[in-house]
């Protein structure tokens, strides 16, 4: 199933929660121009799921990218002769 297909496909979620929740979630819900609060939880729901998930993939790519640089900055790559002629010519430049 394509991602298009999950966003087609509806799925049923059940939820109890205390009368003074419910009591406040409606209040939000009107205040808040939604049509219902079904739609308030949903749309509420949905915003704080997508800004968890994105935070969290971006700790995990930070993780990452520090990973290579510290592994990088371990085990350093041989210059190539590009790089070693870039750092005569500055070190020739600096001495002049």
């Amino acid at each position: 199933m394509s991602e298009k297909d999950y966003k087609l496909e509806k799925a049923r979620f059940d939820v109890r929660i205390l009368k003074e929740q419910k009591i406040l979630f409606e209040r939000a819900a009107q205040l808040g121009g939604y049509r219902s609060l079904t739609e308030f939880l949903v749309s509420t729901a949905q915003e704080k799921a997508k800004t968890i998930i994105a935070e969290k993939e971006q700790i995990i790519a930070s993780e990452r990218d520090r990973e290579i640089f510290f592994d990088t900055l371990m085990n350093p790559p041989v210059a190539n002769a590009a790089l070693v002629k870039a750092a005569k010519k500055y070190k020739d430049q600096l001495s002049e």
